[in-house]
């Protein structure tokens, strides 16, 4: 029998899980968003030096598993320093340097897909290459790129998971420890998949609405 009580008493703590889940993937993607664009020029730089970082970094984080390099930040760089990483933090870099590979690529093929004559009409009226890119190759290059983005977020939500590994309690480790006291694996499980369910489904079909709206695929 399903025991509903439990699942009742567990919503005010699962609750606060996702809470943690919700920001956890806020503020990597935010770093990654960053970390992605810095990283999709310097591939598309002319300076081979930057070539060579951008794809280094990108062949790494997208050639080994996230949670290898939740181990790796968590365990073996504080090793290997003799120092001690919390568990937020591994937990925000790791999310932040695995996405900001994937959104690295998105950026790069947004900014790839705009026409090349927007770049040379930008700079037959005076700007810069750094002006065209800023105020006329970015803009529409996000505007192409925002479905992909938020399908990695959805990615980068179901990806907060592997961070309990390490004691971080988002939603998931909220669901082992209410189940090591209460047993209850089939109603603490089934929940945490409604609330990881709910919102992707949510998210999905907000991608949905903005691929139409602004009449682009994702990537």
């Amino acid at each position: 029998m399903i025991n509903f009580d439990i699942i009742v008493q567990s919503l005010d703590v699962l609750l606060v899980g996702l809470g943690m889940t919700l920001q956890l993937t806020v503020i990597s993607l935010l770093i990654a968003l960053v970390l992605g664009l810095i990283t999709a020029l310097m591939k598309l730089s002319k300076k081979r030096a930057l070539n060579a970082i951008a794809n280094a970094y990108i062949n790494v984080m997208r050639g080994t598993p996230l949670l290898v390099q939740v181990f790796y930040i968590y365990f073996a760089i504080p090793s290997l320093l003799g120092t001690r990483i919390d568990a937020w933090t591994a937990a925000i870099s790791a999310l932040s340097l695995n996405a900001g590979a994937y959104i690295a690529e998105v950026f790069r093929s947004g900014i790839q897909a705009v026409p090349r004559g927007q770049m040379e009409a930008a700079r037959s009226l005076g700007m810069t290459h750094r002006q065209a890119m800023r105020y006329v190759i970015l803009p529409q290059a996000f505007r192409i790129v925002i479905p992909s983005l938020l399908n990695q977020f959805i990615i980068t939500l179901k990806d907060t998971s592997l961070v309990s590994v390490i004691g971080f309690e988002e939603l998931a480790r909220k669901g082992q420890l209410i189940i090591a006291t209460t047993y209850s694996a089939f109603e603490i499980w089934t929940v945490v998949a409604l609330f990881y369910l709910v919102v992707v489904l949510a998210l999905t079909r907000l991608s949905e609405y903005l691929e139409k709206r602004l009449n682009v695929g994702t990537r």
